[in-house]
């Protein structure tokens, strides 16, 4: 470990993962260590199922209803692939998609007055939906379609809108649109929490929708992709990828000092030994004093025995509920998973509802959606602080990962990735830039 590296990266998480693959790919020496002995950090999928009843500090072992323990992989921070996003052209330009498995969720839906509907996104879907009115569906419909054909280098496709300037509550009224189909167009298709969009610039939500729609168009039933065995597989096939390009691992290792020299980052000392290096990637962890906190996140795992009603009885799907059906500030989500995924026992069902903490009591503000899932076999609650660094590393070149957030998707992970990408190399991430190692692979990456 006494040696000189590039980079050093402390803690498993996924974020880190792909940063230490990246880093490895151009060339870099990394050093990779994690506290702990299995690979996740945050992110980490938890087997067997005694190790989670111990992590949740819950008496006794699980009741033999719950199957064999090696059976289950249960996430910690619930979050689906959009089909069409940037974690997905990550997997795919570094090639680590060859290490894992995915599958289609089978559906996406959102809740209104305490139900819930299949959420409309193509044309034909949009005039069957019970979610709206006859003459509502017509100018939903054209919304969409104008939506599908919006090129920002046409302005014939603009139809006089300019997507800089005209809010996304401008662009609303000129399809006369009313607010239940502003909620779920918001909210189950451009995937925001809040509704703070409606008065910025419509551009960002004309994106979103494309990438929800493109996303759906890849396989059909929802723009959502999970890998077999669970999200803990993620950051342990970009750990193999920056392994086959040279890149140290170190699991177990306890961190007892960031070894700085006048205000800047020089090394790690762990065990007595100081591993040198340039720059150090980081989680909040591994160096409290240089993050605040910045929020919570309530997250509730549920183990059922049943799928949930009103789905069609489908093995995987994601509901939303958007805030103002609940008078909420944020969103609640709700991801399930099965035994289909290789993460539980045989007709088992895990549900992970989430949202941003509002109150004194973050449990109770998920009722909604626990009311969904009921019978409900067993709860593991947690409550999560999430931080953001205050030190962007300019002058220390230490460069500090965001808390993973109560988003259902992967996007402000990878728009985390980019920023901190930049800020270590001084230059935009560029996703061609992976694509041309292709060509340099070796190793394991070889066999095609």
């Amino acid at each position: 470990m006494d040696e000189e590296y590039d980079v050093i990266v402390l803690g498993t998480g996924l974020t880190e993962c792909i940063l230490s693959g990246i880093m490895s790919v151009k060339g870099k020496k990394v050093l990779h260590m994690d506290r702990n002995s299995y690979y996740g950090a945050e992110s980490a999928s938890i087997t067997p199922l005694e190790d989670l009843y111990k992590r949740f500090s819950l008496p006794g072992k699980p009741p033999e209803s719950m199957g064999r323990g090696r059976d289950w992989s249960v996430d910690l921070i619930p979050k689906f692939l959009m089909a069409n996003g940037q974690l997905v052209r990550m997997l795919l330009i570094t090639q680590v998609t060859r290490y894992l498995d995915f599958k289609v969720i089978e559906g996406s839906y959102v809740y209104k007055k305490g139900a819930i509907y299949k959420v409309p996104v193509t044309e034909t879907e949009a005039l069957a939906s019970s979610l709206m009115g006859i003459f509502e569906k017509r100018r939903f419909r054209n919304f969409l379609i104008f939506v599908a054909n919006y090129d920002v280098n046409d302005p014939k496709t603009m139809e006089g809108v300019d997507p800089n300037k005209a809010t996304m509550r401008d662009l609303y009224k000129k399809f006369s649109l009313g607010q239940d189909v502003m909620d779920f167009t918001g909210h189950a298709l451009a995937l925001y929490r809040t509704d703070d969009y409606l008065d910025q610039p419509c551009i960002d939500t004309i994106n979103r929708i494309k990438l929800y729609s493109e996303s759906l168009a890849r396989y059909g039933k929802s723009p959502y992709l999970y890998p077999l065995y669970g999200l803990g597989e993620l950051p342990q096939g970009f750990a193999r990828l920056s392994a086959i390009y040279g890149g140290t691992y170190m699991l177990n290792k306890p961190i007892e000092e960031i070894v700085m020299e006048n205000g800047k980052v020089v090394g790690v000392k762990s065990e007595g030994e100081i591993a040198r290096c340039k720059q150090l990637i980081c989680d909040p962890s591994y160096i409290m004093d240089r993050v605040s906190k910045v929020g919570q996140v309530v997250r509730i795992i549920c183990v059922m025995s049943h799928p949930i009603k009103n789905t069609g009885d489908v093995n995987s799907c994601q509901i939303i509920i958007p805030q103002i059906q609940v008078n909420r500030k944020h969103d609640i989500y709700v991801c399930m998973i099965s035994s289909a995924h290789n993460v539980a026992a045989q007709g088992k069902y895990i549900a992970i509802a989430s949202s941003v903490v509002e109150t004194n009591d973050p449990e109770k503000e998920l009722k909604p959606a626990l009311d969904l899932l009921e019978p409900i076999e067993q709860k593991f609650v947690s409550i999560s602080d999430q931080y953001a660094p205050t030190d962007m590393g300019e002058v220390s070149q230490i460069f500090i990962s965001r808390t993973y957030d109560a988003t259902t998707h992967f996007e402000t992970t990878c728009d985390d990735i980019k920023d901190i990408y930049k800020r270590v190399m001084g230059t935009e991430f560029d996703f061609a830039e992976m694509e041309r190692t292709k060509n340099d692979i070796f190793g394991d990456a070889g066999d095609q």
